[in-house]
C-alpha cells in the first residue's frame, strides 16, 4: 500500500496484489483531469486511445495516431506527481508489426513520459517491447473463451514480460482463476469486476462528463454534464440580462 506522498511504482502495485489491496486506475487524457485524479489518490492513470471516440468524436478508437496520443500522454504526465502513467500504443502501429509497435512504445515513454505502455496481448510484441526497456500493461479479453485458455493466455503474457494485465470482460469464474494463476496484478477495464486485483474506470464516466449524462438515469459517481449544462444556462441568462458574469 502506498501513501498519498509516495510515487507509485510497478513493484508497489505487485506488493498491493500480494497484500490483497485493490489497485485503482482511471483513464484520462488531459492535465486537469490527471491532477484531480492524482490528488484524489488513484494508483494508475491510463492514457487510452479511447480518447478518439470519447473526446474527439471519432467513429472508432482505431483512428488515433501516435502523434495524437503523445499530446495526451504529455498532458497527463504534466498533471501527475504520484500515480503511475500508462499510455496506449495506438491501433495502427500495434497492427503494423513488432518493429512499429516497439518504436511507438519507445516514443511514448521517452517523449511522452509514460511509465509503461498498454498493448493488446500478443506475447511476441510484449516480449519485444520489454526487451527494448519499456514495461508493458498487456490487454486481453475474456469473451467466448474457456477458463483454461484464458489462464494459459495470461501465463503467456506474464512469461513474455508483462508487468500488469488488463483482463476485460473477465467474469466471476475466469477472473479469479487468472488472478490466482499469475503473480502480476490483474486489473479490469470494460467488463471487469471486484474479483480482480483492481479496476480501471474511464474518468469521464466516473464523473458523468459527456452530453449523454445530462438526462441519464444511470448512477455514477458524479454528474459533471448536468452541472455544466446548468452553469452554461445560468451564464447565458446573466449575459442576456445584462448582469455581471461570475468568475471575473
Amino acid at each position: 500500500m502506498t501513501s498519498a506522498e509516495t510515487r507509485v511504482t510497478l513493484p508497489a502495485l505487485q506488493q498491493m496484489k500480494r497484500d490483497a489491496h485493490k489497485i485503482v486506475g482511471v483513464v484520462a487524457w488531459d492535465t486537469p483531469m490527471a491532477q484531480i485524479a492524482d490528488r484524489a489518490g488513484v494508483d494508475l492513470i491510463s492514457v487510452g486511445d479511447s480518447v478518439g471516440v470519447n473526446l474527439w468524436g471519432h467513429a472508432t478508437d482505431t483512428e488515433v495516431t501516435v502523434d495524437e496520443i503523445l499530446i495526451c500522454c504529455k498532458a497527463v504526465r504534466r498533471g501527475t506527481k504520484r500515480a503511475l502513467v500508462s499510455c496506449d500504443v495506438p491501433h495502427a502501429p500495434a497492427q503494423a508489426g513488432t518493429g512499429a509497435a516497439v518504436s511507438a512504445a519507445v516514443r511514448l515513454t521517452k517523449e511522452g513520459g509514460a511509465d509503461m505502455v498498454k498493448v493488446l496481448g500478443d506475447p511476441g510484441v510484449v516480449k519485444a517491447i520489454v526487451r527494448a526497456g519499456v514495461p508493458v500493461f498487456a490487454e486481453f479479453h475474456g469473451e467466448k473463451l474457456p477458463v483454461d485458455k484464458l489462464v494459459e493466455e495470461a501465463k503467456r503474457l506474464e512469461d513474455a514480460g508483462a508487468s500488469i494485465l488488463d483482463f476485460r470482460h473477465s467474469g466471476p469464474v475466469a477472473g479469479p482463476a487468472v488472478v490466482r494463476a499469475v503473480s502480476i496484478p490483474v486489473i479490469g477495464g470494460l467488463g471487469g469486476g471486484p474479483w480482480l486485483d483492481g479496476r480501471v474506470r474511464l474518468a469521464h464516466t466516473a464523473i458523468g462528463y459527456a452530453a449523454k449524462w445530462i438526462d441519464s438515469k444511470t448512477e455514477t459517481y458524479g454528474n459533471a454534464a448536468k452541472l455544466s449544462f446548468d452553469a452554461f444556462r445560468a451564464l447565458i441568462d446573466d449575459v442576456r440580462s445584462g448582469r455581471q458574469i461570475k468568475g471575473g
